[in-house]
């Protein structure tokens, strides 16, 4: 700033001293008018301007209502302080992944008091210390009840909430929910608290003005305003992603404050920005109101979130899967990878290969929708869903579960190559048959049925959807297949029918997934 100061001065007041700079004219010119140019005609297709409507003219009486609903969060942690240097600095936090990470960790533990070859007396001499950290919240009910993010209080032994006033107040945890990176406290005090409710996030509009409240680098009450950027994000946080992007400034200190709209209505609790310095630079993220509220309701009413779980592993459909299943329209839904058994769907009939179009009567525009209508339907509820199966829309009933505490996972275990290949013509692969020698090298489940690759051709169809040697084809088109002539008689059957390509159900160490590999256009195979 202080670089931007006089280079900003030298320009503004360089200007009179270049103006008396010119030599002053002898007598005023006489020069003739030059024609007004004709004006140009607006473009036909031009779309009429709008105009700007609701715009205040200061937001200082918003934000006189809304501060003193706003709280700092203070949260202290007993951490183990260095032998005989209880002052000594904690270690640079570096970005994750960096070189300097690995090179700040590897000085400080060499140097460490205590470690080998270094002074200091072990860890019978080692005092704790506190580590303290800052963040936001708001209360959303005049009884004490206070919203914030998990990040900001995991692993806390004492929580404060600071008010307006200055005034510290001990908190009870009352729930967290990391999923969502979400918690709930509450503070018991004599003093009267301002509350602020939730608003409809989803009527929030990109371009629509916000302002965010919080505690940015320990500065409580800063209020900082914009618009909303963008709605929907997924920033790859977890399976509910579905954040509010807005360029509001928002810092370190600001996790867990409100987003307002004008209204006052809290729209987004701001979680996550975006940022190569660690500084704001007009990409922020807020957990949308209308997810929160839900949340935030049971864990005051429960201390835990109960969420609706369907039992299934799933897929982005692309539009070669769409293609290979004949769903018009592109690729839309959620592909049902694998019914996990004794699990919801599997209980109603739900198949794999199914694509769930729409979820108790709301569409399914893509595979990320699908988790979060699931968990916010209340579980034991009957609810219908459509799916694309055997080239139409078919009905499923299902009662929705409870998602459990750690979800399922599928495992197995690819390993190097077996014998007696086949190759199937045109896709680059080629493939053996499940047999003890086969099951013995490539570690797989003794219940493990289909055809397992044993080559992958560069540059091939099945290389550019990255199969691997170990991979098992479990079923093509949706039909079950246990040798390399069943695949190789069901892709014969697709290229009779011009088929483009075929949807090959794969099982990787990761589970199973749906993958379309082209047909036409015949490309190299193993030699």
């Amino acid at each position: 700033m202080r670089l931007a100061h006089p280079v900003l001065a030298l320009l503004i007041a360089g200007l009179p001293a270049l103006a008396q700079s010119q030599p002053a004219p002898t007598a005023p010119a006489q020069v003739a008018p030059l024609p007004a140019p004709p004006a140009a005609a607006p473009p036909t297709n031009a779309p009429a301007a709008m105009p700007m409507r609701d715009v205040p003219p200061s937001f200082a009486p918003l934000a006189r209502q809304l501060l003193p609903a706003v709280v700092n969060i203070s949260t202290t942690q007993n951490a183990q302080a260095r032998a005989n240097r209880p002052d000594a600095p904690d270690m640079p936090q570096a970005p994750p992944g960096s070189p300097f990470e690995e090179f700040f960790r590897d000085f400080f533990n060499r140097n460490r008091p205590g470690q080998p070859g270094q002074p200091g007396q072990g860890p019978e001499q080692q005092r704790p210390r506190r580590a303290q950290s800052l963040g936001s919240g708001f209360i959303i009910d005049t009884s004490g009840i206070v919203v914030t993010n998990n990040h900001v209080i995991d692993g806390a032994d004492e929580i404060n909430v600071i008010l307006q006033d200055n005034t510290s107040i001990r908190a009870e945890l009352l729930g967290t929910d990391p999923r969502t990176d979400l918690a709930v406290l509450r503070i018991k005090t004599d003093k009267p608290l301002h509350a602020v409710q939730f608003g409809d996030s989803d009527s929030a509009q990109v371009g629509d003005w916000v302002l965010a409240i919080g505690n940015p680098f320990g500065l409580g009450g800063t209020v900082t305003a914009g618009i909303v950027s963008a709605r929907g994000r997924d920033i790859r946080q977890g399976m509910y992603d579905d954040f509010i992007q807005t360029d509001a400034a928002i810092n370190r200190g600001n996790s867990g404050g409100p987003l307002f709209n004008l209204d006052g209505q809290v729209v987004g609790i701001n979680t996550a920005i975006y940022s190569p310095s660690g500084g704001s630079i007009g990409i922020g993220f807020s957990i949308p109101a209308n997810l929160a509220r839900n949340i935030t309701a049971q864990l005051r009413e429960t201390g835990k979130v109960r969420r609706g779980w369907l039992g299934v592993n799933i897929q982005q459909v692309t539009d070669e899967i769409a293609e290979s299943l004949g769903l018009q329209g592109g690729g839309r839904g959620a592909l049902v990878a694998r019914a996990q058994e004794d699990g919801p769907a599997a209980k109603a009939g739900i198949r794999n290969g199914d694509v769930v179009l729409r979820f108790n009567g709301q569409e399914v525009r893509e595979m990320r929708t699908l988790p979060r209508i699931v968990a916010e339907t209340p579980v034991g509820r009957p609810v219908p869903v459509v799916v694309w199966r055997d080239g139409r829309e078919q009905t499923v009933n299902v009662t929705v579960g409870e998602l459990p505490a750690e979800p399922q996972q599928a495992a197995a275990t690819p390993a190097p190559q077996a014998s007696r290949p086949t190759e199937l013509s045109g896709l680059g692969l080629r493939v053996a048959p499940i047999s003890p020698e086969t099951r013995e090298r490539f570690s797989l489940k003794p219940d493990q049925r289909g055809v397992v690759v044993m080559e992958v051709a560069p540059d091939s169809p099945a290389a550019e959807r990255e199969l691997r040697p170990g991979d098992v084809i479990v079923e093509v088109q949706q039909e079950r297949v246990s040798t390399p002539q069943e695949v190789q008689a069901k892709l014969e059957q697709l290229r009779r029918q011009n088929r483009p390509s075929a949807l090959l159900l794969i099982e990787t160490a990761q589970g199973q997934r749906f993958v379309p590999l082209r047909l036409r256009g015949e490309r190299g195979s193993p030699g």
